[in-house]
C-alpha cells in the first residue's frame, strides 16, 4: 500500500456507492415525482423546460419530507459542485444545476459523476490528500482528504435518504 489514505477513502466510496446504486436501481420517474407529504422539497419544471429544485431557507423538520426527485437533484448538485470547485473552473452555481427529468437520466447523471470522481481520486497520492490546494467547496483551508471523506459521508447520507423515501413510497398507497 503506497497510498493508504487514498485507498481507505476509495474503499469507503465503494461502499457508499454500492448502497446508492442499490437504491437507484429500478427507480422510476413516477417514484421520483411523487411527493411523500403535503409539503416538502421538490423539483418543478421551469418555463425553459429545465427542472428547478426548491432551496430550503432552513433545515427544520417543518420542511416536510423531500421527494425522491429532490433527493437525487441534491445528490447531483453537491457532487457537480465539488467536482467543478475541486477539479474544474470553480464557477458552477446551485442555480445552474437542474434535475435531469427522468429516473433513467438521474442514473446516467449520478453514475457519470461517480465515475469522474472515482477516477480523479484514484489519481491522487496521500500527499495530494494532505494538501489544501484543491479544497474550495464546501470546505476551505482543509486538506483535500477532508473533501474526499465528506463526499463519502454525503453519499452515504443520500443513499440512506433515498432508501428511506423509497420504502415510504412503496407502502404509502397500500
Amino acid at each position: 500500500m503506497t497510498n493508504p489514505i487514498r485507498d481507505t477513502l476509495l474503499g469507503q466510496l465503494d461502499i457508499a456507492w454500492a448502497l446508492t446504486s442499490y437504491h437507484l436501481e429500478g427507480l422510476t420517474t413516477e417514484e421520483c415525482l411523487r411527493r411523500p407529504g403535503r409539503v416538502g422539497l421538490h423539483v418543478h419544471p421551469g418555463a425553459d423546460g429545465a427542472w428547478r429544485a426548491d432551496w430550503p431557507e432552513h433545515e427544520g423538520y417543518g420542511l416536510g419530507p423531500a421527494s425522491v426527485a429532490w433527493l437525487t437533484w441534491h445528490l447531483g448538485f453537491w457532487w457537480s459542485m465539488v467536482l467543478d470547485h475541486s477539479l474544474g473552473a470553480a464557477t458552477l452555481t446551485r442555480e445552474a444545476v437542474s434535475w435531469p427529468g427522468s429516473a433513467d437520466e438521474v442514473r446516467a447523471w449520478v453514475g457519470g459523476l461517480h465515475a469522474r470522481w472515482r477516477s480523479a481520486v484514484e489519481g491522487l497520492t496521500d500527499e495530494d490528500l494532505r494538501s489544501s490546494e484543491r479544497t474550495r467547496w464546501p470546505l476551505q483551508g482543509k486538506p483535500f482528504g477532508d473533501i474526499v471523506a465528506w463526499v463519502n459521508l454525503e453519499l452515504m447520507k443520500n443513499a440512506a435518504e433515498l432508501g428511506y423515501a423509497r420504502f415510504v413510497l412503496a407502502v404509502a398507497n397500500g
